[in-house]
C-alpha cells in the first residue's frame, strides 16, 4: 500500500474528513521526515507507509477527544520530529501550536518543516520545556514523549492556562502512573484509542490541575 492509500484508508477508519490540500501536506511532511531521517535519525521508523500509521494516524486519532475551542493554543512538549504537533497543526489550522524540543538537530528539522510546509500556525521553541516561560499560557499541553505522567505534569504545569488540560499519549493503560499523580492533579479521562493499522494498545490520558 502506498503512503497516500494508507492515509486515505486510515482517515476513513477514523471517520475523519480532511481537505485534499491537508492530506497532501501530511504526505509532504512524511516525505520530508523520511528524507531527513536518513541523516539525522529523527525516528526509528524508516518505512514511509509505517510512518503514516505510527506517526500521522497515531497523532490524528486523538483529535476527536481534545475538547478545545476553535482558536486554541496548544503546546507539544518534547515534540521530537513534530509529533503529534505537526499533524495536529495541519488538521486544525486555526489552532496555534508550539513545538517544544531540546534537541538541536530535531529543532532544525522542525523549523525547516514549518517553512517548507507553510505552517503559519506553528512556532518552534528550542530548549527544555521546564525552563520555557511563554508570554501566554496554553489551553492544552500534549506529549507522547514523556515516560511518566507525574514527570510530564511537573515539567509542564507552568505552561497550562487555568482550566487547561494535560494530554498524555500512552500505550497500555497507565494505572500505576495514575496512582502516582500529584495531589493537585485530577484525571479527567482515560480514553482507549483505535489507530488504524497499528496492532498495539493506545490510550489518551487527560488531566487537569485542581482549582
Amino acid at each position: 500500500m502506498t503512503p497516500a492509500a494508507a492515509l486515505e484508508r486510515g482517515l476513513q477508519q477514523l471517520g475523519m474528513a480532511l481537505a485534499p490540500e491537508t492530506r497532501e501536506r501530511l504526505l509532504q511532511y512524511i516525505a520530508l521526515l523520511s528524507k531527513w531521517n536518513r541523516t539525522y535519525n529523527l525516528t526509528a521508523i524508516r518505512d514511509p507507509e509505517a510512518m503514516v500509521s505510527h506517526h500521522l494516524l497515531d497523532a490524528l486519532a486523538v483529535l476527536p477527544h481534545l475538547p478545545l475551542p476553535a482558536e486554541a493554543r496548544v503546546a507539544d512538549a518534547g515534540s521530537g520530529a513534530g509529533l503529534p504537533g505537526i499533524p495536529l497543526a495541519m488538521a486544525r489550522p486555526q489552532w496555534h501550536v508550539a513545538l517544544v524540543e531540546s534537541n538541536q538537530k530535531k529543532c532544525a528539522f522542525l523549523r525547516q518543516a514549518a517553512i517548507e510546509l507553510a505552517l503559519a500556525n506553528v512556532e518552534v521553541h528550542e530548549g527544555r520545556v521546564e525552563r520555557w516561560q511563554p508570554p501566554i499560557p496554553f489551553a492544552l499541553v500534549i506529549s507522547r514523549a514523556f515516560t511518566q505522567l507525574a514527570q510530564f505534569i511537573q515539567a509542564c504545569r507552568h505552561l497550562v492556562a487555568p482550566r487547561g488540560l494535560f494530554a498524555a499519549m500512552k500505550g497500555k493503560q497507565p494505572r500505576e502512573e495514575l496512582d502516582a499523580l500529584p495531589g493537585d492533579v485530577q484525571c479527567k479521562a482515560v480514553i482507549a484509542l483505535r489507530t488504524p493499522f497499528v496492532d498495539a494498545e493506545r490510550h489518551l490520558v487527560l488531566c487537569e490541575l485542581r482549582s
